[in-house]
């Protein structure tokens, strides 16, 4: 089964049915990731970095997929509302944490 998951409180010509609350997903990328993407800050261009960007990317996919499997373990076919917040937490800022929540839902 599929969720449909979007920033947006409802979804055009979709009536929710049911609402089932909070879900959220969490990734955290430790210390010894940040030493291998600055040794490898030879790839910025332009003063972005391809592969702290792929490092973002695959974190936010990791939230978003763990916020998933939350909805689906209710019965939710959807989750809408869904925020997306970036925090570096630990000594000095070490880890990054991607968070994604939202609101399960049944939709019609």
């Amino acid at each position: 089964m599929d969720v449909l998951m979007t920033t947006t409180p409802n979804v055009e010509g979709r009536r929710i049915v049911r609402y089932f609350g909070l879900v959220s997903g969490e990734a955290i990328m430790g210390a010894n990731l940040f030493k291998d993407l600055f040794a490898g800050i030879r790839d910025i261009v332009g003063g972005r970095s391809g592969t702290y960007e792929k490092e973002l990317r695959r974190a936010k996919e990791i939230a978003l997929d763990d916020m998933k499997q939350a909805a689906l373990a209710l019965g939710a076919n959807a989750v809408v509302a869904i925020d997306l917040d970036y925090e570096t937490i630990g000594d000095g800022g070490s880890m990054l944490m991607v968070t994604a929540a939202g609101t399960a839902v049944v939709l019609e």
